[in-house]
């Protein structure tokens, strides 16, 4: 750090390949929402996390495997792709199955998953930098497999939600069957009649990217397109993707750098675990 000092320690880690590695997680991610939204409704919540587990997988072996370049960027679209699946389908799967009193919590509990996982992922690449040889980067890329390989067979031991089932089928019985056996009690009535009036209003929406822009919807357009705006714009996933690069360039060496990556994941984790706790209760 200290062998030219006129140069920017910016401009020194300014990679375009760099940035383009770690961007097309997010362009492939963004391309797949758009339809990740139509699997999820139509499909099956239960198939769109499916779809989203497979590109996980794909996305490890190809990482792992990786030869050149244009196939660690290929792979990491694929975790793109699998991103933008499971990130719809987990939290809406999660919300459908959940006590409503709780739907809070156990949404939290997903980002918890996510903070942890990114605390995981944090130590595995602390851990096999040390590997000599210089591939334990494939480790790090190969090891996403592991909670793929949880999430995608596990998907066919989970039931459908009762609002899936009563949008794609309108199965009231069934899903009013579901309803008793996730909450533990016949007394089901009155969440099985709202599940099946806002089923029966939603078919009545023929444009629904039409209707939100009426003014009467656009509080709730403006806090939704907003808030994941200014979490972008605070640049925490820059320090999230960058983190070893950015402790670099104040001063900290290799290792140091990727032990303060850890740190970051360690707080980010306990955070999501205190908001978890507090969500229902705050509000």
């Amino acid at each position: 750090m200290k062998e030219d000092t006129k140069i920017s320690n910016y401009c020194k880690f300014d990679s375009q390949l760099l940035t383009l590695f770690t961007s097309s997680l997010y362009i492939a991610g963004l391309v797949a929402s758009f339809f990740a939204s139509s699997v999820t409704r139509y499909v099956g919540r239960r198939l769109s996390t499916l779809a989203g587990g497979a590109a996980f997988l794909a996305s490890s072996a190809l990482g792992g495997a990786a030869s050149n370049v244009a196939m660690l960027i290929f792979g990491r679209a694929l975790l793109g792709i699998g991103v933008g699946f499971a990130n719809q389908s987990v939290p809406l799967y999660i919300s459908e199955m959940a006590p409503p009193h709780q739907q809070g919590f156990f949404n939290n509990g997903f980002e918890l998953c996510l903070g942890i996982g990114v605390l995981f992922a944090n130590l595995i690449y602390y851990g096999t930098k040390k590997i000599e040889g210089g591939w334990g980067w494939r480790i790090s890329l190969a090891m996403a497999a592991v909670p793929a390989s949880i999430l995608t067979p596990g998907v066919f031991f989970l039931p459908e939600t009762p609002d899936s089932m009563i949008q794609k089928s309108s199965n009231i019985e069934k899903a009013r069957s579901m309803l008793q056996r996730i909450r533990g009690t016949d007394d089901v009535q009155a969440e099985r009649d709202d599940l099946v009036k806002a089923s029966s209003i939603s078919k009545t929406v023929h444009h629904p990217f039409r209707n939100i822009i009426q003014r009467k919807y656009r509080p709730q357009l403006v806090m939704s397109i907003a808030i994941p705006f200014f979490q972008q714009v605070t640049g925490i996933d820059v320090i999230s993707f960058y983190a070893p690069v950015l402790f670099r360039t104040i001063g900290l060496g290799e290792s140091a750098s990727l032990l303060s990556a850890v740190t970051t994941g360690v707080v980010g984790a306990v955070s999501t675990f205190i908001c978890m706790l507090l969500v229902d209760k705050l509000g």
